[in-house]
């Protein structure tokens, strides 16, 4: 079970439940602060005691270190984010959890609309590009608490938020095939047939989906380089048709 709680001033208290805490998603956590939550609690089985023997509360955990280093990377308390691993049977550390929780909470107040938000929807656009860079990580099964802290560093971090990449589109290699256009998850690519694409850059999530499908090698990953501009609507007509 897995939870996000809203907390109102001064008394209310919401929580949501689904199925199994191996479906929380880091775009859940980050979604719920930049709404304007102010503390978000995750509740998953014991660990080694999945009823659904997948181990999705061992994902969970790995989630929520992970959110909890971005958390601080960008200025957000880490302690919004709590996450616990009980039974049905624990009411009351059920109940002991989420006072605790709650005073924690309200001690630190509200996150407000200021420089964080904007930073929470950065970090809600690069979701993509986050799981994809950390996904072995997110697979570790970690029996030992000892090496939670450490599995993902601020330097880590550091790294992933300083090299996101930028994906352009070459035009002298660009053969209108559509590929990437249609495969898109986002529909950030403006094109047509015998019509060079461009990657809006504004709308794209760096999830390389458009590099992935293109046969042509025409997608390039730019790390640490601004990305060239598009052509001249008048020059986007391919010089080569797609090949079949």
């Amino acid at each position: 079970m897995s939870g996000v709680s809203r907390l109102q001033y001064p008394t209310d208290l919401r929580i949501i439940r689904v199925m199994c805490a191996g479906r929380v998603d880091l775009k859940h956590i980050f979604y719920a602060f930049s709404k304007g939550v102010d503390g978000v609690l995750i509740v998953g089985c014991r660990l080694n005691e999945c009823k659904f023997i997948t181990e999705g509360n061992y994902h969970a955990l790995n989630v929520a270190l992970l959110s909890k280093r971005i958390m601080e990377h960008i200025g957000l308390d880490p302690r919004r984010l709590w996450i616990e691993f009980m039974s049905s049977a624990d009411g009351v550390l059920f109940a002991e959890t989420v006072k605790k929780m709650v005073k924690t909470v309200r001690e630190l107040g509200p996150i407000g609309n200021g420089k964080v938000k904007e930073r929470l929807d950065e970090v809600m656009r690069l979701i993509p590009y986050i799981k994809i860079a950390t996904r072995e990580k997110l697979r570790v099964k970690l029996t030992d608490p000892s090496k939670w802290e450490e599995h993902f560093t601020k330097e880590e971090i550091e790294d992933l938020f300083k090299n996101v990449p930028s994906y352009w589109i070459d035009p002298e290699e660009c053969r209108a095939c559509m590929a990437c256009l249609r495969r898109c998850p986002v529909g950030a690519i403006d094109g047509g047939k015998k019509l060079i694409h461009v990657i809006r850059q504004e709308e794209c999530i760096k999830c390389g989906t458009c590099a992935e499908v293109c046969r042509f090698g025409a997608v390039k990953k730019l790390v640490g380089q601004p990305v060239p501009p598009p052509p001249p609507e008048d020059m986007r007509t391919v010089k080569k048709a797609a090949e079949a």
